[in-house]
């Protein structure tokens, strides 16, 4: 799928530039960039780092196979951190070419600077997996000289573009606050077009000249990054502009999601026919599978672990896959390919299976989104299952009205087994693609207990405060396959104890590590494993004659997420649902006992639980709790409740025990 540009893009493009300074000369800047470098600034505040005075976009339609692009862009730098803002950007492949790329400074003193198209240099794709290997689709980019606060800094982009849809797409609010914006569309006699806004009210366009037309927007907020936010696009304003052609064209673009679904399965038609050795390979992996769960899975881990990840997208390929085929022979693919081939090895034992097009960011697709594909960056499988087959493993199941149920599958991810799903593909809204054409559907979100930490330890604990003990941990879901990830490249069994060792760092001051295992590394249909030991030298606090010994002994689940100055504008995302749960025995030390306990901790939310409870048994103290997480998102409405939430757990995870003498 077309890879989103993200905030990585302009780092990286950073640093191959840092060195590199291009043959800037003098030349003055043009009228339109000098007409705005001095006007008023929209409203910011002092942490604001640049201020996009000037927005331009120009779409020139010739013909349903030529489209030219005018992109300008004015910035006004205000602190340190615009500078990025001074290297301009063009994304191009075989149907895109850049025909021309300039850009400017306007210094607070002294000459004006001009950059000129042999000035940029052409990168590989930043932030997408082997995109070294891929020749026409690439990145250009041009640096712009002195892009220092209190300097302005601009540019101009050409383009030509051969559209595979008559869409176009018009993002007029960035990270950065904007001044003016505008975009211009020039259609040929006869045709017309279909305007959808996103996230902000419709604004009537301007008539500009013959079938011509201008839409402008003044003084559009910045979205500043929150931690954890919902994904930028599906915040943002933009406008999505259908061409429509007199008489059609079998590129015009979507008035709902079944046109595009079934556009999609156009793409499809015939990639899925087996060849002579697929069919061959499929009998080999199910025939002595006792279940049909059994051969679902064979086939799964096939395609999860044998198949390579490698997505080269040239031309259609961002939404066409190659045959499955081909994926086998070549035994590499990208998300969609993997998809076309299971979904193919899948129809040769009698199961069915359909496309899901989806955006890995919750909340990038909703609704209310006007139809395109490029909302989507993901393609994952909906299995249609059998009426026989209802195991209670399989948890990520969606009932369809009329096609009955249906798992969820990404095998993609070679880390999730057949049966679950990633948290951040819960809850989400996928396009559901059939041959009758298809549907925006809403992925299910599983039980937290699919996903979590349980952690049971038992420790002895010295007159001198030190703690030793042995701990036993069970991870599951997307807790499982961060671990399983992180350690898959590892061969040297000192280095995989790491994360045990950052697990102990986060909530211990001094420790020693003098045993640890793991489980079940290879076998991601079992639950993962750790097992250790520690000691930790003076854990419990000398207060006098007391010893005071924190009950929580590991695991943080506090956040200072909230506790800043600024108010928050955008919900709060979580990953997926989750289930935590810590289970503490601490042997007392010899002459000692309980003086005082602290008090249970309850804090229930619609969107989220904490419990833990202390008690003492016999020279035992026992400590439990557990962390939910029900909800995905936490609107702003109920940020104050999320804080307490989160507060409520700082406290317990302060709280202590108070141990004394014992008395003769």
């Amino acid at each position: 799928m077309k890879v989103a540009r993200s905030l990585l893009l302009l780092a990286v493009a950073a640093l191959l530039l840092l060195f590199a300074s291009p043959a800037s000369i003098a030349g003055d800047a043009p009228g339109w960039m000098h007409s705005v470098a001095n006007g008023p600034l929209p409203p910011h505040d002092e942490k604001t780092d640049a201020i996009l005075l000037y927005a331009e976009q120009i779409t020139i339609v010739q013909s349903d196979s030529k489209m030219k692009h005018i992109e300008r862009k004015v910035y006004k730098i205000l602190r340190p951190g615009g500078r990025d803002e001074g290297i301009a950007v063009a994304w191009f492949d075989s149907n895109l070419k850049i025909t021309g790329m300039r850009g400017w400074c306007i210094p607070t003193q002294g000459k004006d600077y001009e950059v000129k198209d042999k000035d940029a240099v052409e990168v590989s794709l930043a932030g997408v997996q082997f995109s070294e290997l891929v020749t026409d689709t690439k990145d250009k980019l041009l640096r712009i000289p002195a892009a220092e606060p209190g300097n302005v800094v601009g540019y101009e982009i050409e383009s030509e573009q051969r559209p595979y849809i008559l869409q176009d797409w018009w993002l007029f609010q960035h990270s950065a606050p904007v001044r003016e914006a505008r975009y211009t569309l020039q259609l040929p006699a006869g045709w017309e077009y279909k305007a959808v806004w996103v996230n902000h009210s419709e604004i009537r366009p301007s008539p500009v000249g013959n079938n011509q037309w201008q839409w402008v927007v003044n003084d559009v907020a910045g979205i500043r990054p929150e931690e954890r936010m919902p994904p930028a696009n599906g915040l943002a304003g933009q406008m999505l502009v259908s061409l429509l052609p007199p008489g059609g064209s079998n590129k015009q673009g979507f008035e709902n999601w079944a046109q595009l679904a079934k556009w999609e399965m156009n793409l499809v038609q015939g990639r899925r026919d087996p060849s002579p050795e697929l069919k061959q390979k499929t009998l080999e992996l199910t025939s002595n599978a006792p279940s049909t769960l059994a051969k679902m899975q064979a086939l799964a881990q096939f395609a999860q672990h044998d198949i390579r990840y490698v997505a080269i997208e040239l031309g259609i390929g961002g939404w066409q896959p190659h045959a499955a085929k081909d994926v086998f022979v070549h035994r590499y693919g990208d998300c969609k390919d993997k998809v076309t081939l299971m979904s193919a090895m899948l129809k040769e034992i009698g199961i069915e299976s359909y496309y899901i097009l989806i955006n890995a960011e919750r909340g990038g697709v909703n609704p209310q989104t006007p139809p395109m594909p490029y909302w989507f960056n993901h393609a994952i499988l909906a299995i249609r299952l059998p009426g026989s087959l209802n195991v209670p493993s399989l948890l990520a199941v969606y009932q369809h009205p009329s096609l009955g149920r249906m798992l969820i599958f990404d095998p993609t991810n070679e880390m999730i087994p057949l049966g679950l799903l990633p948290g951040y593909l819960q809850d989400n809204f996928g396009l559901l693609a059939t041959e009758e054409g298809g549907e925006l559907i809403k992925l299910p979100q599983l039980p937290p207990s699919s996903n979590g930490v349980h952690r049971e330890g038992k420790f002895t604990l010295s007159p001198s405060g030190t703690l030793t003990g042995a701990v036993e941990e069970v991870l599951l879901g997307d807790r499982a396959a961060e671990q399983r990830f992180a350690l898959q490249a590892i061969t040297k069994d000192a280095d995989r104890i790491k994360p045990i060792e950052t697990i102990l760092s986060r909530s211990l001051g001094t420790f020693q590590i003098t045993k640890a295992s793991i489980g079940n590394l290879q076998y991601h249909e079992r639950q993962f494993e750790f097992i250790y030991s520690f000691t930790a030298d003076r854990y419990a606090k000398s207060a006098g004659d007391l010893l005071l010994v924190r009950l929580r002994i590991l695991g943080n689940k506090s956040d200072d997420l909230l506790e800043k100055k600024e108010p928050r504008k955008f919900p709060v995302e979580f990953d997926g649902p989750v289930l935590d749960e810590d289970s503490f025995e601490i042997t007392l030390p010899p002459g000692y006992e309980v003086d005082e306990l602290p008090p249970p901790a309850d804090a229930e939310f619609s969107f989220a639980s904490y419990h833990s409870k202390t008690e003492i048994k016999g020279n035992v103290l026992l400590y439990r709790r557990s962390y939910q997480i029900k909800e995905l998102s936490v609107p702003v409405e109920k940020l104050d409740q999320l804080k307490m939430f989160y507060r409520v757990i700082a406290n317990d995870e302060r709280n202590t025990a108070v141990l004394k003498p014992t008395s003769h």
